[in-house]
């Protein structure tokens, strides 16, 4: 069940970007390697870095880490409703204001990336719990229908999306930057 792909049919077009990011193969797996790895990109970086905006009004590094946890959080959550067969309608969320109101600025680097850690293991471990019939039921979140097992595709496509965003804009990664 972990390695069956969401059908374009079990979530909004606007995720089709992040799903398509995602590479054959086991959901956890994908989730927890995926971790590791953005751990490792990020912790390099010292506290002036994570400041580092890459034009004005973008994100600094800090509120992408920030982002990613709430985001994660809030994808998690809707699995969780959704998996426990509950069909209540949930709302989005509007990250450009969550993320102001985050403060993740004034945040040491270390606790964002112990937090994200601590989110990813929570996801994890959540969607390792679900047995085939959860994985496949169905909600509408943000008024668009979604599967569990988009939801868990949707997660490892967003954090895809902003690394690879911050490797190509922030310049985190490269040679020097960051290290």
């Amino acid at each position: 069940m972990y390695e069956t792909r969401p059908e374009p049919s079990e979530y909004a077009p606007f995720y089709a970007s992040y799903v398509a990011r995602v590479p054959a193969g086991d959901l956890i797996e994908i989730l927890g390697l995926q971790g590791a790895l953005t751990q490792r990109l990020l912790a390099p970086l010292d506290e002036a870095r994570a400041l580092h905006r890459y034009a004005p009004g973008k994100w600094s590094v800090k509120e992408v880490i920030g982002h990613l946890a709430d985001g994660e959080r809030v994808f998690a959550y809707r699995a969780l409703r959704f998996a426990r067969a509950d069909e209540t309608p949930l709302p989005g969320f509007d990250e450009q204001k969550w993320v102001p109101a985050g403060g993740f600025d004034r945040r040491p680097l270390a606790t964002l990336l112990a937090e994200l850690a601590a989110v990813r293991a929570a996801t994890r471990a959540q969607f390792t719990g679900f047995d085939p019939a959860a994985w496949l039921r169905r909600g509408t979140a943000n008024n668009n229908p979604v599967s569990v097992r988009a939801l868990a595709a949707i997660i490892a496509g967003h954090e895809l999306h902003h690394v690879a965003i911050l490797r190509e804009r922030y310049g985190v990664g490269e040679a020097g930057v960051g290290r």
